[in-house]
């Protein structure tokens, strides 16, 4: 038996950062999520992954809006200021989620940019709801096929993802994520990093959206479902139903010191896009790439934005 979750409070001061954004709340898919948008443009939509919220794409929305687009970073089911609710931890409805935040904005449709779990999303999203992924840029994680027989088949990447079976305990991980103020999500975080870890004022950050009630659990609940339903009717049909391509531009991006989620696990994700892919690779980067080398990040990303002829 797991940790029930919240079904709804406001924002804690704790995820709503000043800063050039604003802050609101849309509502989609039965439920309240917290964004912070800046800029004026074509939509580009930000889902963060573990252990994280919306703030990791702080220097993305700068660079983004200055740009010419419309940046908007949310923060996933649970986590950060949206709400907590007890169900719902399924891939295929969290992608659901993400293209009602998209319709809510008022925009036919978004180019997405996701990183581990989110970037997880983004590919479930763009192969379930095509009409309104314009784009897909994925960071730090392969498609969702591409994970599942990395986990199952792959020893090295089976071990470099210990915390995911970790997380199939009943309320231990809720637990050890909030002991000591979070310190535990400082560490992985700093574990996780190539030589460029995020500084401590961010570790600190995240420590404290990692401790609202009930957040700790929520951030788990997804990897319990991904491991939980391998064997399961819903897993395997979800499994199946990821066998549909990708038909828009995507681009994927890598750190190659991610000691998460190895090269190797992600790089094949190619053959599931039925559309130009760019693969980049950022040597002496670990698994926060947007976070440990914001500049580099940023301009591929716009870069690929803009390039009308993106299978270059």
């Amino acid at each position: 038996m797991t940790d029930p979750a919240t079904p709804s409070a406001p924002p804690a001061p704790a995820v709503l950062l000043d800063g050039p954004w604003s802050h609101r709340d849309v509502a989609a898919n039965g439920a309240r999520f917290h964004i912070a948008e800046l800029g004026d443009g074509p939509l580009v939509l930000l889902l963060h992954g573990f252990p994280q919220f919306w703030w990791t794409w702080r220097h993305q929305l700068v660079a983004l809006a200055d740009a010419g687009f419309r940046a908007v970073a949310m923060d996933l089911r649970g986590v950060g200021g949206s709400d907590r609710t007890p169900r719902g931890y399924d891939p295929a409805n969290l992608a659901l989620d993400v293209t009602g935040v998209i319709r809510s904005l008022g925009e036919p449709d978004a180019a997405l940019v996701g990183h581990d779990l989110g970037g997880y999303l983004a590919w479930t999203a763009a192969a379930m709801r095509p009409k309104l992924v314009r784009r897909l840029a994925v960071a730090s994680m392969p498609h969702p096929r591409r994970w599942r027989s990395a986990m199952l088949r792959d020893v090295k990447q089976t071990r470099a993802g210990s915390h995911i079976w970790g997380f199939q305990r009943p309320w231990i991980p809720e637990r050890q994520l909030t002991a000591d103020d979070g310190a535990l999500v400082a560490e992985l975080i700093q574990e996780w990093s190539g030589p460029r870890p995020p500084e401590d004022e961010a570790l600190e950050t995240y420590r404290r959206a990692m401790c609202i009630p009930s957040a700790a659990h929520c951030a788990v609940e997804p990897y319990r479902w991904m491991v939980r339903s391998l064997a399961r009717p819903d897993g395997i049909q979800f499994n199946r139903r990821m066998k549909r391509p990708v038909r828009v531009p995507t681009l994927h991006l890598h750190g190659s010191l991610d000691p998460v989620m190895r090269t190797r696990s992600a790089a094949g994700s190619g053959e599931y896009v039925e559309a130009p892919y760019r693969w980049r690779l950022f040597d002496g980067l670990g698994h926060f790439p947007h976070e440990e080398d914001p500049v580099a990040f940023s301009s591929e990303l716009i870069n690929w934005l803009r390039d009308p002829e993106p299978d270059r």
